[in-house]
């Protein structure tokens, strides 16, 4: 009698096929290795009567010797997880064992593949019937992928790994690992840090009303002009409504709206919703859906397709939960009155989307296992529910002359978010009935100040999304490559699944960046992945592929090398208070560029820093207010500068301040490098801007606006220029002491000290030139537009007064 070999994936695999087609009647003992057992029984294959033997492989085959009672069997069949992993297996399972297996004649097959999507006896029976043959070409592209990231992640780990140790401080440099897939994704979770770090929220106005009809409670409108980001713009429009007590209806529209049911659900799409609706990780919830699908109570899990088979049994896979009371309601309802078609999606052509196989309760799979069998299954019967459907009211109103509108959904049939109710419609507030022409009175007209918001960090259903818009990973490999950057601990997984990067994730992106970009962005992955498909569809050479892309990697590794020392930012000695140990410390603090920030190793604390320039210790100089050493921001020899205490640049001290100001726009009292100490006038330009005496720019003095980008070069060659406490009586302006070099000095008969108003003084009038800073980007920083002077006389003298007359004389000198 001839014996047939069949292996499965996993032992619990085995056992279910084995039952399956041995109706039952099949002996099991344990095989040699203690862990995978051998199932069988007499059957029929190929018109003859044959032994079958079912057992499983136990991880990947690390060795050739396949001894034991497997020997001389005359055919196998191979019961691999039908995606290309498991084709690769295939032939691992042949490598091990054709050299043992009875040779038969040799036209003769004597290896079949099973092609199967579930564990149910249709799909298993209809497999063995349909056996084909492993596909050489997917197997060739798993080795040429799995050769790539071994020998490209062995390289720069082992090299990255020694270089960094002892040279971070606090920073876990035990382990730092490299992967061409994991390294671009955490990538994508610095660069959402950076956007964040990087953010200056700007200032907007809106303008909100409210209105009411007799007894109505009142209605709040939405302005159609949304925003505007000048505050006097925003008064104008607000005095404008005002002009009218009375909101005309212009127009009152009505239309029925349509919110689609869902596509058939595939592997991402149900790791996204696993972590961002059940709170599960994507690798916890691929292991819940492999345990799943091995017991038999959902389909393969691994897929890329949206879209139903043609011969996809959906009513049979619908009556199967009918008996679970949680939506039996639904399922009777939706078989007696017909199952809606499903939405057309995409075929990958692997395997069908993933639904439920049969009935579950709770108590069988467990809390985690039931909340994502339940997930699917309610997925599974929205696809073929109808679509939700609402009607959108939409009420256009006019105030004086001013355009504000209202909306507001009703509910007409809720379709499939009866089973999926955390997408329907919520409850509304009743719009009033009303037609064009009627009048609503008005109750308060107001204008709103907000702050534009950053982004917040990624969470791992976006990474997720990115991951696969970008060609990084496949659906089977996404969940590895998440779960190996918070395992190394470049990445922390905080409230709501965000991830949020660590100092050594960030420092090594950083890094990356500046030596070789490639490295981290998802580019050259994604066409190495485009390679490999190619080579799985038998339209690339295996060779050729794996040879081009490891000659890329290698040059890559060495300029790696060459260029790591001048790349990665070193560590720098930084005195600086510490708050939340309250105590002086010898610190090892990182100044880390793009964007710029200053990281302190002891507290673990990162501040924020300007942007677009270059950052210096400030003459070892003092904020009075916490006692932080002082930095120096400039954007260049022809531009400006100005220092900055890294607290208070992130903690606005005073009221009238706001996030991102340097000291040239703080109000301190008397802090000498306050805006209070140094500024001078009212910028010649710009009507919120002051300009402030730049202290660090002698021999060529020079102001700078605190606003916008205008510079006022004067007295050159001057040892000292000092601001006074007097004001001038003409514009307001505080006076500048200035104490020229006597050898160059331009005041008449030899003078070397005056004092006197850079704008209305004489003496001062041909001394002084106007310029527009040079600026890598456009005025960075938002900030409290103070109208006027220094903060210092304004309760004392007002604001001061733009110099008229000198505008002209500074315009020409204007470059």
């Amino acid at each position: 009698m001839r014996a047939v070999l069949m292996v499965a994936e996993k032992p619990s695999l085995a056992q279910s096929i084995a039952k399956i087609l041995s109706k039952g009647d099949c002996t099991s003992r344990k095989g040699l290795n203690g862990v995978c057992s051998v199932h069988e029984y007499t059957g029929i294959f190929q018109g003859q009567t044959v032994r079958f033997k079912m057992t499983s492989v136990c991880g990947h085959v690390m060795t050739l010797d396949f001894i034991g009672g497997s020997r001389s069997c005359d055919y196998v069949v191979l019961w691999l997880d039908c995606d290309k992993e498991g084709e690769n297996i295939c032939y691992e399972v042949l490598d091990a064992i054709q050299p043992v297996m009875n040779k038969g004649n040799v036209r003769e097959t004597n290896v079949y593949r099973a092609k199967f999507s579930s564990i149910t006896d249709i799909d298993i029976w209809n497999a063995m019937n349909h056996l084909g043959e492993p596909n050489h070409n997917e197997a060739l592209s798993v080795d040429a992928r799995q050769e790539l990231d071994l020998r490209i992640g062995c390289a720069f780990t082992r090299f990255q790994t020694k270089y960094f140790q002892g040279k971070y401080g606090n920073l876990d440099s035990s382990l730092i690992s490299f992967g061409p897939c994991q390294t671009p994704t955490l990538g994508f979770c610095v660069e959402r840090h950076d956007k964040i770090q990087s953010f200056k929220p700007e200032t907007y106005w809106v303008l909100q009303a409210k209105v009411f009809k007799g007894k109505d409670s009142p209605l709040t409108l939405d302005w159609n002009r949304v925003r505007v980001f000048d505050r006097e713009v925003g008064q104008m429009f607000v005095n404008l409504a005002k002009t009218s007590r009375e909101a005309q209806v212009e127009s009152v529209s009505k239309k029925e709206k349509t919110k689609q049911r869902p596509q058939a659900l595939n592997t991402v799409e149900m790791l996204r919703v696993a972590s961002s609706a059940l709170g599960m990780g994507p690798q916890h919830a691929m292991q819940i859906a492999e345990r799943l699908y091995t017991q038999g109570y959902i389909s393969y899990p691994r897929t890329e397709t949206t879209h139903y088979p043609e011969n996809f049994d959906l009513k049979g896979t619908l009556k199967q939960q009918t008996n679970n009371t949680i939506w039996a309601e639904e399922v009777k309802a939706l078989l007696s009155t017909g199952l809606n078609r499903p939405r057309k999606g995409t075929d990958a052509g692997d395997h069908p989307p993933i639904t439920p196989m049969r009935a579950a309760s709770e108590g069988e799979l467990g809390s985690d296992g039931w909340q994502l069998y339940e997930y699917i299954t309610r997925h599974f019967i929205a696809t073929v529910s109808q679509d939700c459907k609402y009607l959108l009211t939409t009420i256009e109103f006019i105030i004086g002359t001013e355009a504000f509108s209202c909306s507001g959904k009703t509910l007409l049939s809720p379709g499939y978010t009866t089973v999926m109710p955390w997408q329907g419609i919520p409850p509304e507030e009743t719009r009033p009935d009303c037609e064009r022409g009627d009048s609503f009175t008005v109750d308060e007209i107001k204008l709103l100040e907000k702050q534009t918001s950053p982004p917040d960090y990624l969470t791992e259903a976006e990474l997720i999304t990115l991951m696969e818009k970008h060609g990084i990973g496949t659906d089977a490999s996404i969940p590895v490559h998440i779960n190996n950057i918070c395992q190394r601990n470049y990445v922390t997984v905080e409230n709501g699944r965000k991830l949020k990067p660590t100092n050594l994730g960030i420092v090594l992106v950083h890094g990356y960046h500046k030596i070789d970009a490639e490295l981290v962005l998802p580019t050259i992955r994604s066409a190495v992945e485009k390679q490999l498909n190619l080579i799985a569809l038998g339209k690339a050479n295996y060779h050729q592929v794996l040879q081009h892309a490891l000659d890329i990697f290698k040059r890559k590794f060495h300029y790696f090398v060459d260029s790591i020392t001048s790349k990665f930012t070193p560590l720098r000695d930084y005195t600086s208070y510490c708050d939340q140990c309250s105590m002086w410390k010898k610190n090892k603090s990182i100044l880390i560029a793009k964007p710029s920030r200053l990281h302190c190793s002891h507290c673990d604390e990162t501040y924020s820093l300007p942007q677009n320039g270059a950052i210096k210790l400030y003459k070892e100089l003092r904020c009075p207010l916490d006692d932080f050493e002082l930095v120096l921001w400039t954007s260049g020899a022809r531009g400006k500068s100005y220092p900055l205490c890294p607290y208070c640049f992130s903690n606005p001290p005073f009221r009238d301040m706001k996030k991102g100001m340097g000291c040239n726009e703080c109000t301190h009292p008397s802090c000498q490098h306050s805006l209070n100490s140094l500024g001078i006038g009212q910028c010649v330009e710009c009507d919120s801007g002051v300009l402030v005496l730049d202290p660090t720019s002698g021999p060529k003095w020079r102001m700078a606006c605190n606003k916008c980008n205008v510079v006022v070069h004067f007295f050159e060659y001057a040892h000292r220029v000092q601001v006074a406490q007097e004001s001038c009586n003409a514009c307001d302006a505080s006076l500048v002491a200035v104490d020229f070099n006597k050898t160059r000095t331009p005041l008449p008969a030899g003078e070397t000290q005056h004092t006197g108003c850079v704008f209305c003084d004489p003496v001062f009038q041909d001394l002084v030139e106007l310029k527009h800073a040079t600026m890598r980007h456009s005025m960075h920083r938002g900030g409290g537009a103070r109208r006027g002077g220094r903060g210092r006389g304004r309760g004392r003298r007002g604001n001061p007064k733009k110099p008229k007359d000198k505008m002209a004389a500074l315009a020409a000198y204007f470059v």
